[in-house]
């Protein structure tokens, strides 16, 4: 059975959630404070995490930051806040998915299907073959999911790596970003396309010598982006 980690200051909300996911066939455990969430996020053994933004003692974003420096597990971030600048930094720090209050509990448990099913798909497969992908001065070790840039190891997120793999495997190709989200999310029906655009600036900051003139992930203007051997 699937755990599930809800983060949620507010009793109501976080009940009315937990029930919903229970009755959806998953384990699920609440945390109400910040703190006492980002604990049990480092300490469990959680398959994905329901994090509030507004919370006490320590925040949404800062929750987020600290789990992804030890684990890929999927993140969605739910909030009242509608603010563009305050989704992007949540996509940017590595949240899976950013959920705006009041939301349906059957679009809550669809993306948690969704984000579960995709990311087994991606890491539990048990794949062991030896599978590198080397363009330039970046090389993939697809089996670890690992990438080098110059040699240097850099770290990305669950989705800025699956992002990556699938724009390198499919070189010379101008994709949408409808496109991209439904290749990557596969949640074209319950989504925002912004998620796409702060998944390509993040995989620029990471990959270019020079982010502003990618020389990798090129902008066709008024279509999508296309990868560059």
């Amino acid at each position: 059975m699937k755990r599930i980690l809800i983060i949620e200051d507010d009793n109501v909300i976080a009940e009315v959630e937990k029930d919903y996911l229970e009755a959806s066939g998953f384990q699920t455990d609440v945390a109400h404070s910040g703190d006492v969430g980002l604990q049990m996020a480092l300490n469990g053994c959680y398959d994905l995490i329901i994090l509030d933004l507004m919370l006490p003692q320590t925040d949404g974003f800062e929750i987020c930051r600290q789990v992804r420096k030890a684990s890929n597990v999927p993140i969605l971030m739910v909030s009242a806040k509608k603010e563009d600048v305050d989704k992007i930094r949540g996509l940017g720090l590595g949240a899976d998915d950013y959920v705006i209050k009041p939301f349906s509990l059957g679009e809550l448990v669809a993306r948690v299907k969704a984000h579960l099913a995709r990311y087994e798909r991606l890491v539990g497969s048990g794949e062991t073959k030896k599978e590198e992908i080397r363009i330039r001065g970046i090389r993939i070790d697809v089996p670890a999911r690992r990438v080098f840039v110059n040699e240097t190891e850099v770290t990305f997120t669950s989705k800025e790596y699956d992002l990556l793999l699938f724009l390198v495997k499919h070189p010379g190709r101008v994709f949408t970003k409808d496109e991209l989200f439904e290749r990557i999310w596969g949640l074209d029906s319950l989504g925002d396309i912004a998620t796409v655009t702060v998944h390509i600036s993040k995989l620029r900051e990471k990959i270019e010598l020079n982010p502003s003139k990618p020389q990798y992930i090129e902008t066709i203007w008024g279509v999508g982006y296309r990868f560059n051997m």
